[in-house]
């Protein structure tokens, strides 16, 4: 049977039986220098030693700045990474430094500054442009070159450079800049000025001038976006033939020193037209604005111009043969055009013209002004007259009625029965009431009254017989007021003829 260690034995004999196993000191000490050493070692570096720090980058600095380990990287204010190491490298200092997944990628031409993160220095970081998109990936352990790297001017170097001597002439450069600025120009330094700045301080005219600033710099991007061309390399192919001129420049010096003194000659015109190319360049703004538009619509206009040329084409292939078809109309439209025909005609037209035209002038100066009085006379007064209704004891509405109902009686009273005879059909009436009416011709026969007999005694008369009115010889008829037919002399008046007895 095997005996157990002593400290088996005492353990078995506690209660419950179980074996306690303790670590020796050793082991707790040890135990307790690995977590007091290695744990600040890792919660300070952020990093398992041995193991791969990721995706690293190089970048070489003509001033490190005292940039410190650990020091952010960013871009665009965000954190991406942390500087690793910083090493002499000659008379530059070579910076590595972490960039993480959410930083990536960083292009060739990436840009890599040190800047402070306080007010008057401090506590420096690594502000990282990425590069362009179209440039390849930078590989881990590659390095920015130090022409693609940059560090902020320090204070104790602009305090180095700006010396007692330095400081005072830079006061005076300021005193000068200032009064330049401010300066009241005189009315002799006024001549020589353009109209829009006399008068003004030179701060004044600079403010005037920049509002040509924005248009003038985007013009200026567009002029310089031009230059990069439509496709890679063209740029450098610009820059090649550029080389290429200047070279023929620099073999042809005689031509060249020719083209300069013609040049020279040409300026000189120029500048005795100062005045005359003020105006003009003055006035080439508003012509450029609206040829700008001109060619906008000019561009509008090309395609469906071009579709129109398209459309064309087949008829002008139809054209030999619409010409050789329209020789026949031609052969006939000759003797047509001819002295016997519309040549004649044309003769007697001209000779009839003449009379036409007088006729046309008269009619204008006599017959049309009369045509008018007798239109407006029409509209104004005989119209309005005809449409008002007579209120009688007969609705028959507008009294232009009353006219054509005259004329229907009249043409039917001469008139048979087979409506063919000429004569007035006249039927005698009779009543038990005398009536007495004047005869209007009484003056030429014995006869001084008229007697009739009728079933009953005339109510009235309407209209009311007036006496005749005025006439006016020199009076306009369209400025004569419109007759009121419901008048006075419209309302029933005496009986005539009257009733003499029952």
């Amino acid at each position: 049977m095997t005996r157990l260690p002593e400290r088996d034995i005492r353990a078995q004999n506690e209660p419950g039986g179980l074996i306690k196993w303790r670590p020796r000191n050793v082991t707790i000490a040890v135990i307790f220098l690995i977590i007091f050493t290695v744990g600040p070692y890792l919660a300070f570096t952020k990093h398992v030693p041995f193991t791969s720090r990721g995706y690293q980058l190089n970048a070489t600095f003509a001033n490190s700045a005292n940039i410190a380990l650990k020091s952010p990287v960013r871009i665009a204010g965000v954190d991406v990474g942390a500087v690793t190491s910083a090493r002499r490298d000659g008379n530059a200092t070579e910076v590595t430094f972490t960039v993480d997944d959410s930083g990536r990628p960083i292009h060739d031409d990436a840009f890599a500054q040190i800047r402070p993160r306080i007010f008057l220095e401090g506590n420096f970081f690594i502000d990282l442009d990425p590069g362009s998109p179209s440039a390849p990936e930078m590989d881990s352990g590659d390095t920015i070159p130090v022409s693609h790297t940059s560090t902020s001017v320090q204070l104790d170097e602009i305090l180095t450079s700006l010396q007692s001597p330095t400081r005072a002439d830079l006061s005076t450069l300021l005193q000068s800049y200032g009064t330049a600025l401010t300066h009241e120009p005189t009315p002799a330094e006024d001549v020589s000025q353009e109209p829009e700045v006399r008068g003004l301080t030179a701060a004044e005219a600079l403010n005037g001038a920049f509002r040509y600033g924005g248009p003038a710099g985007r013009y200026s991007a567009q002029v310089t976006n031009a230059f990069l061309g439509t496709e890679d390399g063209d740029l450098a192919r610009l820059v090649a033939g550029a080389g290429e001129t200047f070279a023929a420049f620099a073999r042809s010096e005689a031509d060249l020193q020719g083209l300069i003194v013609n040049f020279n000659v040409f300026t000189g015109a120029l500048a005795a037209q100062s005045t005359n190319l003020a105006v003009t360049i003055r006035r080439l703004a508003p012509f450029l604005e609206t040829a700008r538009t001109s060619f906008a619509s000019l561009n509008r206009t090309l395609p469906p111009l071009r579709a129109y040329a398209i459309e064309l084409t087949p008829a002008v292939a139809e054209l030999p043969g619409l010409i050789a078809s329209a020789d026949p109309w031609l052969v006939q439209a000759r003797p047509l055009l001819s002295g016997r025909e519309l040549a004649g005609t044309a003769k007697f037209l001209a000779k009839a013209t003449p009379g036409l035209a007088g006729a046309a002038q008269a009619g204008k100066a006599v017959a049309l002004p009369q045509l008018n009085q007798i239109s407006l006379c029409t509209t104004r007064v005989l119209v309005p007259t005809g449409d008002q209704t007579i209120e009688d004891g007969f609705a028959t509405g507008p009294n232009s009625r009353e006219f054509f109902y005259a004329l229907t009686n009249f043409a039917g009273e001469s008139q048979n029965f087979d409506g063919n005879g000429p004569f007035i059909r006249v039927q005698i009436g009779g009543g038990p009431q005398l009536f007495d009416t004047p005869n209007p011709d009484g003056n030429l026969t014995t006869d001084k009254n008229f007697y009739g007999n009728t079933i009953s005694a005339p109510l009235g008369t309407q209209p009311q017989l007036g006496g005749r009115p005025p006439k006016k010889p020199n009076a306009r008829c369209f400025k004569q007021p419109v007759p009121d037919v419901n008048g006075p002399l419209g309302q029933p008046g005496a009986p005539d003829p009257v009733a003499v007895s029952p």
